[in-house]
């Protein structure tokens, strides 16, 4: 009995570690929303997740060269949207641009990359939420 209690105890324990983690993510994400002008072209907040993806143009994002200038390239993040009824259904839409990678500062070229990859951490809630609900609606 003992075993199972610590077991929920233990989940219950990374859910909410997890929820918290989602809501300070969520209050960062704005802060760099607005330091690195991306409402110049996106007008809401909330209109950022009507995006299928955001990429980085300049920088790694691989776990083992994180944050890594790639050089003669141009440091920018990038948008793709999707529209299922257009003929071209995918587009890649500048969000910011920042200059050759290499002349940018570091601090910057951080606050891009965490941007980046705090947008893909509030997509990934989303997307299970996504599928929980989709699984939620075919096994009723």
């Amino acid at each position: 009995m003992s075993s199972a209690l610590d077991r929920l105890k233990n989940l219950t324990n990374k859910i909410s570690s997890y929820e918290t983690a989602r809501k300070e993510n969520l209050k960062i994400l704005e802060e760099l929303f607005h330091k690195l002008e991306i409402d110049k072209k996106v007008d809401r907040y909330e209109s950022l997740f009507d995006f299928k993806a955001v990429n980085l143009s300049g920088a790694s994002l691989l776990p083992e060269s994180l944050g890594e200038i790639k050089e003669g390239k141009y440091l920018q993040i990038l948008a793709i949207s999707y529209d299922r009824n257009a003929q071209v259904k995918s587009k890649n839409i500048s969000l910011a641009y920042f200059g050759r990678s290499e002349n940018v500062d570091k601090a910057l070229k951080n606050s891009v990359v965490e941007f980046v990859i705090r947008y893909r951490f509030e997509k990934s809630f989303m997307t299970l939420e996504h599928y929980h609900d989709m699984i939620g609606s075919i096994a009723n």
